[in-house]
């Protein structure tokens, strides 16, 4: 099996093409379960599978897409997920024999994953690794993990894969316009996440065409050594004489086929509306083509959900943000004892703000649970900001929590040169694809020279390496003593700094600030050891965001270390200090009030935990609720919009936003008199009939809520006359269809046919993944939305 798989290290391997496709094709009804057509035409699916062998295909994929207890359980298969994927894996093995690869199709839950939802992710790893252990337990060769649009499901699928056997992983996300997940994440930062959880083939699937993937395989191609995998669509499908139509023909999808793999990928296929036909034609057009032979640098990185921090040798050095360490600072402490986390996420703000481009996490008070409290402040500080984590403990539990929550990959601070540390904390960073840093102390403390440094250095390196751990993943802290009690030992810190460097070839990191304890004007010795320990080859300070010396400091350091060239980095940030006056907001943009510039803030970072105390406050202080909705909420979510259309902002910032606005609508809402209250009419929504998805729908239901209208979400696979007699009954304003699937498009015109016949004038906008502008437009729509922000501004438009 292994043996078979590591083929594509000479040849391209072909994947098959869809199988919704060609079951619709067969006769699966909209609404059905196409994984019961396991059990029920297992004739039918195992038919598939021969014609996809016979067209060329070197690995098909099971008929499970769905095959996890929440999607099961929409059917009332949910305890059926076992016989399911085992029946599907069994079918696919007879019709492979011995001419083809079997893989598991993985695809999403459904479920939107803590902070966006209420699924946990132990509840997401549990499902996934019920459906992964059947499969292979039914001999699967093969794990695809595809279509996945959440980083942070994808990670818990990952482990759910490896923790079920020695079972290669097919890692593929699958990318948005602007080549951004739905939730955020990026090709670069997707690739390089997966790589270090142990993927053995990361790529993209569905999405759009073939071009659109090209972009996706180009930039993974540039971060990864892995081998590339891609199954674009058919292209996006059109609806032609009431037929679900793929516009990219089997010449095309093969033209293209060739240029991913001159761009790097080792595996090809096709996902939505591909057949038989294309895997034929790609199959012919990659034979006898041998991999591109990829050179990709190592790369030290860390990242968020949504980005990713590359530590390098050019241009301003990286830092770390350490003022989230409640150690001698009693109302930090104070607040993560009480379990809010309100100061914690306050501080996070703060520090990026001023330009930290990461945080480090020590929740460390006496007395509190440091398992629940570090869950707890990973979770909403990157609900709120999305820089790389490091988790700070010595507790193992702890960072375990954290590792868990956190969507990316984070640093581990700390290992020591203590056996019982190296194996406490060395296998929760290759479990969780997260850098280590390692700290040179053992038992007998820190030693007092540079040699010393370098001896525990060596250990931990080598320890890590054993473990799995890249090289390029394992900082080592030389650990400075404070210059008032050890001054001969601070030259002995940089002299390890350099030690380490040369003789190990590890990044460095360093706490600057604990140079100067105990002496006056810190920020003049911390800014020039900052200086002297970058000269001497320190690579990650953690240090003070809000000291100015020390920020620009960084800038000196590039320009005198050669990392800035021709000065570019530091002319551009000290230009407009020495040349421009400084920008003033106008007397008619200032807030009203410092209590209402916050609010607005709240909105606008995604305050969902802090929000109503702000808002209940302003109240006391008797500012006018008409005017808090007025004059700063509804301003703030305005602003959300606008950076959102702008791909400032992506869904998940969008979502809090929203979330973050309803909390404050319930503050607000009982202080307004009736005729206060905005209220543009009444809007019912609904998935049409044989339609079950709604995760969009539900976030265009929120985002319109926070926008004054009154909301009726009729939920899902909704009958035509379900939807026209509600808004008949509720005299809405605005009657508002989704669809994702193709074969349910044409429900929306049913809908429009049925209200126009019983003379109902509502206007209608509808919106999905599959639905166009012109296919609105054809069907009579009043409107079309491609997504919640879309939903907003078109609804106000349809209002006049």
């Amino acid at each position: 099996m292994q043996k078979s798989f590591d083929l594509l290290k000479e040849k391209i391997l072909v994947l098959d093409g869809a199988m919704g496709t060609m079951l619709q094709s067969c006769g699966l009804k909209p609404g059905e379960c196409p994984e019961r057509w396991n059990i029920d035409h297992p004739e039918v699916v195992q038919r598939i599978h021969r014609l996809y062998v016979a067209a060329g295909a070197d690995i098909i994929q099971t008929n499970t897409f769905g095959g996890n207890r929440f999607k099961l359980r929409e059917f009332g298969l949910g305890n059926q997920v076992a016989e399911i994927n085992k029946a599907a894996v069994r079918l696919a093995k007879q019709a492979a024999g011995d001419r083809a690869l079997v893989a598991v199709s993985i695809g999403p839950t459904g479920q939107l994953i803590e902070p966006f939802g209420e699924t946990t992710f132990d509840e997401v790893y549990a499902a996934f690794r019920e459906q992964v252990t059947a499969a292979v337990q039914a001999g699967a060769d093969l794990i695809s993990l595809e279509t996945m649009s959440d980083l942070q499901e994808i990670r818990a699928a990952m482990l759910a894969a490896r923790d079920s056997g020695p079972v290669p992983v097919i890692c593929q996300m699958t990318f948005e316009g602007g080549q951004r997940t739905m939730l955020g994440t990026d090709p670069v930062t997707a690739a390089v996440v997966l790589t270090t959880l142990g993927a053995s083939a990361v790529g993209a699937n569905c999405s759009g065409g073939p071009a659109e993937l090209l972009k996706v395989i180009t930039a993974m191609a540039m971060v990864t050594d892995l081998p590339l995998v891609v199954q674009p669509n058919a292209g996006l499908p059109v609806l032609i004489d009431g037929q679900t139509v793929y516009p990219e023909s089997p010449a095309t999808m093969a033209e293209y086929a060739v240029k991913l793999v001159d761009a790097g990928a080792n595996i090809v296929g096709g996902c939505c509306g591909t057949n038989p036909d294309h895997i034929r034609a790609i199959s012919q057009a990659v034979r006898g083509r041998r991999p591109v032979k990829r050179v990709v640098p190592p790369v030290s990185a860390l990242t968020g959900r949504s980005q990713t921090l590359f530590i390098q040798e050019q241009g301003r050095p990286i830092f770390i943000g350490e003022r989230i360490n409640p150690t001698a600072r009693k109302k930090l402490a104070e607040d993560i004892r009480a379990g809010r986390m309100l100061h914690v996420v306050e501080e996070a703000q703060a520090q990026v703000a001023a330009g930290a481009p990461m945080l480090d996490v020590n929740v460390g008070v006496p007395g509190v649970d440091e398992v629940a409290a570090m869950r707890k402040a990973v979770l909403q500080i990157q609900s709120t900001v999305d820089v790389p984590l490091a988790l700070d403990s010595t507790n193992p539990e702890a960072i375990e929590a954290g590792l868990k929550v956190f969507a990316g990959k984070p640093l581990i601070n700390s290992v020591n040169g203590e056996a019982k540390s190296l194996q406490a904390i060395l296998p929760l960073a290759r479990r969780y694809g997260a850098a280590v840093l390692g700290l040179t102390l053992d038992s007998h403390g820190i030693p007092s020279t540079a040699e010393g440094r370098l001896a525990i250095a060596r250990r931990i390196v080598d320890a890590a390496l054993a473990y799995g751990i890249r090289r390029e993943d394992i900082y080592i802290d030389c650990l400075v003593q404070t210059v008032s009690a050890q001054q001969a030992e601070v030259m002995e810190t940089l002299r390890a700094i350099q030690l380490v460097k040369r003789e190990l070839g590890v990044k460095t990191i360093l706490g600057v600030s604990n140079v100067s304890h105990g002496l006056p004007r810190r920020e003049v010795l911390n800014s020039t050891f900052l200086a002297m320990a970058c000269g001497f080859g320190l690579d990650l300070p953690i240090m003070n965001p809000f000291d100015q010396r020390m920020r620009e400091g960084l800038w000196a350091v590039a320009v005198l270390t050669g990392r800035d060239p021709y000065a570019r980095g530091y002319i551009d940030e000290f230009r407009p200090a020495l040349n421009e006056a400084p920008i003033t907001t106008s007397e008619a943009a200032k807030p009203s009030s410092d209590r209402q510039q916050r609010i607005y803030q709240a909105v606008l970072n995604g305050e969902k935990a802090s929000i109503a105390a702000l808002v209940k406050a302003a109240l006391e202080e008797g500012v006018d609720p008409l005017v808090l909705v007025n004059q700063t909420l509804i301003p703030a979510i305005e602003e959300v919009g606008e950076r959102y259309d702008k791909k400032i902002f992506f869904l998940p910032q969008l979502m809090l936003a929203g979330e973050t606005m309803k909390a404050a609508f319930e503050v607000v809402k009982p202080r307004l008199a009736t005729e206060q209250a905005q209220n543009l009419g009444t809007i019912v929504l609904a998935t049409v009939q044989g339609d079950i998805h709604d995760i969009g729908k539900n976030i265009v239901a929120v985002m319109l809520e926070n926008y004054g209208w009154r909301v009726v979400d009729l939920g899902r696979d909704v009958p035509t006359a379900t939807i026209v007699e509600a808004a008949v009954r509720e005299q809405a304003t605005i009657v508002g269809l989704s669809a994702l699937m193709t074969t349910t498009m044409p429900r929306m015109a049913e809908v429009i046919t049925a209200m126009r016949a019983r003379g109902v004038k509502t206007k209608v906008m509808v919106g999905g993944a599959v639905v166009t502008a012109d296919y609105a437009a054809k069907i009579g729509a009043d409107g079309y939305a491609a997504d919640a922000r879309a939903a907003v501004l078109k609804a106000k438009e349809l209002l006049g």
